[in-house]
């Protein structure tokens, strides 16, 4: 049996550490919970593109998806982590609102208000573009 590569090995752990903290959810990340370790092994080796129930171009085509998933931060433990460093950021700006050393908002701020108001193309604005479009 061929030894996983790193990045597969790293896959295999976050969707372990997923199930243990409760997180990892079957399809797609919108099904219920996930209380099986063999399912979560299941769920892990298909992520990292190691199951020997595909093809290898199959396998590499998962691996491939699931590595942009995490570079997007679409897995249960990024949100999580998302969620908290937006909290972080409120904090921040709260501090900042009492006399920090910002020059307004943040960059990531302005795209929550962008977002909020539905402004198109707003993901590939600059912050100073982000505040023009705000602006009008």
């Amino acid at each position: 049996m061929p030894s996983q590569s790193k990045a597969q090995r790293g896959t295999m752990e976050r969707v372990m550490h997923e199930f243990k903290e409760g997180e990892l959810r079957t399809g797609r990340g919108k099904g219920p919970v996930v209380t099986d370790r063999k399912q979560a092994v299941a769920i892990g080796l298909e992520e990292a593109g190691s199951t020997n129930r595909e093809s290898p171009a199959e396998n590499r085509r998962h691996l491939s998806r699931t590595k942009v998933k995490e570079a997007h931060g679409q897995t249960a433990e990024a949100e999580n982590e998302g969620k908290r460093a937006q909290d972080r950021t409120v904090e921040k700006g709260e501090a900042n609102a009492r006399g920090g050393r910002s020059r307004g908002d943040s960059r990531e701020a302005l795209y929550a208000k962008a977002k909020a108001r539905g402004i198109s193309g707003r993901s590939k604005m600059s912050k100073a573009q982000l505040q023009s479009a705000l602006s009008h």
